[in-house]
């Protein structure tokens, strides 16, 4: 006869996994209302760890600054270093100022330059994740750790296979970047043929804020601004 048991607690686990389904909904609408209302936005990303004092910091402060100045709100993952910088520079703009929180043991806390109306707290990673690809014009990657890397990837796997509409990622730091590419190109693509060559074009290598500003006006100077789903 076959054996019907079960691991202790197995039954009160499928419960809660059912009930957590409410939970996901509920951040996605709530998301959805929220960020449905914030305009043409640009996400800013990299590492939770850079101080104020750091080049990189001080760079995305300004380029948060240009992105405001020519009628973009930068959207960040809410949190310190590269995100509050990105906040930071919205914010002394004058721009829409959003911040994605999510809940972690360690690094996350809000920042103080998110508009008050525009802060949102998420458990799930790919709920945030959604909000970040639907409500971004583009994606500006400073240099940062594997979520930086995580976020980076997903974009450029949903362009590449047409889950969302193109737009521009814009990796900063050709010290931090080069490398990657490097092996993103001689490795995925020469020697493996493991990527198209056009998938190369979907990323842009630059160093200072006024190469991001220059991708994103020309990239919209060919596409008209819309959501991404």
């Amino acid at each position: 006869m076959r054996n019907e048991s079960r691991p202790k607690g197995w039954n009160e686990k499928k419960t809660n996994d059912s009930w957590a389904i409410f939970k996901i909904m509920g951040e996605f609408v709530n998301g959805f209302e929220k960020m449905s209302r914030i305009g043409p936005c640009v996400s800013i990303f990299g590492s939770a760890r850079t101080k104020p004092d750091h080049k990189y910091y001080k760079l995305a402060v300004e380029v948060a600054e240009k992105i405001a100045d020519n009628g973009y709100g930068v959207i960040t993952g809410g949190g310190p270093g590269i995100m509050e910088a990105g906040n930071r520079g919205a914010h002394l703009a004058g721009g829409t100022s959003v911040g994605l929180n999510i809940e972690l043991p360690f690094e996350q806390h809000d920042n103080p330059y998110i508009d008050s109306d525009k802060s949102l707290d998420f458990d799930y990673f790919f709920v945030r994740k959604v909000m970040f690809v639907k409500y971004s014009q583009g994606f500006v990657v400073m240099p940062g750790g594997f979520g930086t890397l995580d976020e980076l990837f997903e974009a450029i796997t949903l362009i590449q296979t047409h889950k969302i509409q193109k737009f521009p990622i814009i990796l900063v730091g050709t010290e931090f970047w080069g490398g990657l590419m490097d092996w993103v190109k001689e490795t995925l693509l020469d020697s493996f043929n493991n990527i198209s060559a056009g998938d190369m074009d979907l990323i842009h290598l630059v160093d200072t804020s006024d190469e991001v500003i220059e991708v994103l006006n020309n990239f919209y100077d060919e596409y008209q601004l819309s959501p991404n789903f």
